[in-house]
């Protein structure tokens, strides 16, 4: 997921938007999401190393 898709402003007009984002605040508060197991091997790459992972299999 790219950085840019989840720092976003939230701009909040009126009262029900307003409720609506605080009902769904607390229901992510009240319900964590589930333990998920990866079925292969996760490696992170950073910088240069992401670049070359792109050039060779692209």
């Amino acid at each position: 997921m790219a950085t840019k898709s989840f720092l976003k402003n939230i701009n909040i007009k009126g009262r029900k938007q307003t409720r609506d984002l605080l009902r769904a605040l607390e229901y992510a508060e009240k319900h964590p999401g589930k333990n998920v197991e990866m079925s292969r091997p996760v490696v992170e790459l950073r910088g240069e190393d992401a670049q070359k992972f792109l050039l060779e299999h692209f």
